[in-house]
């Protein structure tokens, strides 16, 4: 098998170009594929997406609970013990946590808590810290920089 004999699986390919309603000799004129009378046989027929027949719709018959806030942040939260990985005296940005893969995604901002062991004097920039985390960055002569 070759480039030039590739083709697609039979069935999977047709023409949107067909006309219907275009006479018997078409082989799809009269009714032009919608059967007889009927509501889906009608200009503008057939029903909204969701509706069953005047049953009470799926989407209206199950339990709903609470709401999404739109206007809140995703914020990653990053424990100190996670920036042992750096060299002392070392500027961190959240660049420099997603390359040494301490943060795959930082969606809508990077958190510094104070959490867990930490020994290096570093220049952390990010959106926000918490009490505890700056205590212990300035403490060791480090600096917190919110961007």
């Amino acid at each position: 098998m070759d480039l030039s004999n590739l083709r697609p699986a039979d069935g999977s390919k047709h023409s949107d170009n067909f006309r219907r309603g275009r006479g018997h000799g078409s082989g799809n004129g009269k009714t032009a594929g919608k059967g007889h009378k009927g509501q889906k046989a009608r200009s503008g027929g057939g029903t909204r997406p969701g509706f069953e027949g005047g049953q009470m719709p799926l989407y209206r018959r199950i339990p709903k609970r609470g709401f999404t806030n739109r206007n809140s942040k995703e914020i990653i939260g990053i424990n100190l013990s996670a920036l042992e990985v750096f060299d002392n005296g070392a500027e961190v940005t959240v660049a420099t946590l997603i390359e040494k893969g301490i943060v795959k995604n930082p969606k809508d901002g990077v958190k510094i808590l104070g959490n867990g062991e930490f020994t290096k004097k570093l220049t952390i920039k990010a959106n926000a810290f918490s009490q505890s985390a700056i205590a212990k960055i300035e403490a060791l002569g480090g600096k917190a920089e919110v961007i």
